[in-house]
C-alpha cells in the first residue's frame, strides 16, 4: 500500500489478514520439508547423477562415467549417455540433447535435481533451465536428499556384482 501512497499501521494490515483468515508473517512463513516437496512434485521430477564402470578397452582399463536420470515418480531410468572425459563441453552437449522438443528425455519434467559435482557447470545448469526445466542442486555432502537415485545406483553396483559371481561359478 506505501507504493500506492497510502499510509497503514502494521496493526491495520495484522487486523485485516486476520479477517481474511490469513495469518501473520511469521506464522505464515513455514518452509516446506524435502520429504513434502518431493512428495508434492513427484510426477514432474527427474533426478541425475553419474555413475562409474571399468571397461577392459584397446587402451587397458579404462574408467567411463555413465550420466542417467531417473523419473522419482515411475522409477523409469534413461541412460543418457558415457564417456571416460566428462568435460564441459560434453555436459552441454547432452543438456542439449536432453531438452529438445521432440525428443528430449527431459520434456515435460519440472524440475532436475541433482549434486554439486563440478561435472554440472553453470552452462550445463543454463542450458537445463532454457529447455524450461529448473535445476535443483542439493546441499553439499547430502546423498540422502537424491535417495531414489542412490539407490538406483546401488542396485547397479550389486547387480553387476552379482553377474561377475555367476560368470565365476558358470566357469
Amino acid at each position: 500500500m506505501a507504493n500506492l501512497g497510502h499510509g497503514l499501521s502494521d496493526q491495520t494490515v495484522g487486523n485485516v489478514l486476520r479477517r481474511h483468515g490469513i495469518s501473520p508473517a511469521p506464522k505464515r512463513k513455514q518452509t516446506v520439508s524435502w520429504k513434502d516437496f518431493i512428495r508434492a512434485h513427484r510426477d514432474v521430477s527427474v533426478g541425475m547423477d553419474f555413475f562409474t564402470t571399468e571397461v577392459l578397452t584397446l587402451k587397458g582399463l579404462t574408467t567411463y562415467y555413465v550420466l542417467f536420470f531417473i523419473h522419482l515418480e515411475s522409477r523409469q531410468v534413461k541412460l543418457a549417455g558415457f564417456t571416460p572425459y566428462p568435460d564441459q563441453a560434453w555436459m552441454e552437449q547432452q543438456a542439449r540433447n536432453m531438452t529438445m522438443e521432440e525428443w528430449g528425455s527431459l520434456r515435460g519434467w519440472r524440475y532436475l535435481l541433482h549434486d554439486r559435482d563440478a561435472k554440472f557447470c553453470e552452462s550445463f545448469r543454463e542450458l537445463i533451465k532454457a529447455g524450461s526445466v529448473n535445476a535443483l542442486r542439493f546441499p553439499a555432502r547430502s546423498p540422502n536428499l537424491n535417495s531414489y537415485v542412490e539407490r538406483w545406483v546401488r542396485s547397479v553396483k550389486r547387480l553387476g556384482g552379482l553377474l561377475k559371481y555367476y560368470e565365476r561359478e558358470a566357469a
